[in-house]
């Protein structure tokens, strides 16, 4: 039960770090600027049923992708420990940008928004996808691998929440404090970061050293 416990709160936490909603609150309220009340619920809801999904996808697509393409979980987790590192740095910094918007790039998009670029790539970008991948290797019981799906549906459902009164949220937290916010979820996806790079690391170590 501890086990099923530590790895559920280990989803949790990193996939609500890398989805980072907080982070999307203002470039969601820009992009919905000129939409109704239902019609801004409704695009959130779509964006976060999009990014579970393709959350899921990558999870259960991750075995055969190493396959495919020759790839090592453990040089995977290396890499994921890189780029985790260099996302925490930057909201660290509080300066992290998913995706830069403007006029046009509204215009465009305000079709279809949802799905592109909301839920792909800022919701769901290549650090959760990552995660999810290196989530599924480490669930080695079904278990484990319920819990992981269920720890994705919990961060979307929040997330959601979240995007829906992103306008009260943004109000009450103001700039400080949303910078605030971004800061204390960098040092945790940092910590975070050096957990997979050294499990990554440790069985290439011991390769080297048994030679």
């Amino acid at each position: 039960m501890q086990d099923y416990m530590n790895f559920g709160l280990l989803c949790l936490t990193s996939f609500f770090t890398l989805i980072n909603p907080l982070s999307v609150i203002p470039v969601f309220m820009t992009m919905t600027a000129d939409l109704t009340e239902h019609q801004r619920t409704v695009t959130a809801r779509k964006a976060l049923l999009v990014a579970f999904f393709t959350l899921v996808a990558f999870a259960l697509s991750g075995q055969l992708l190493f396959a495919f393409f020759g790839i090592s979980v453990n040089a995977f987790r290396i890499v994921g420990g890189v780029l985790f590192f260099l996302m925490g740095y930057d909201m660290l910094q509080a300066r992290l940008t998913r995706i830069k918007v403007d006029e046009e790039s509204v215009k465009k998009y305000v079709g279809d928004i949802s799905v592109t670029p909301l839920a792909i790539p800022m919701l769901c970008g290549p650090g959760s996808m990552t995660n999810a991948i290196v989530m599924m290797e480490d669930a080695t019981s079904w278990g484990l691998k319920t819990v992981l799906f269920v720890s994705i549906a919990i961060v979307c459902f929040v997330s959601f929440l979240i995007l829906w009164s992103s306008n009260r949220l943004l109000k009450l937290m103001g700039e400080t404090g949303n910078k605030i916010m971004m800061r204390l979820m960098g040092l945790i996806m940092m910590v975070i970061a050096v957990e997979f790079f050294f499990s990554g690391i440790k069985p290439f170590l011991r390769e080297v050293l048994a030679r």
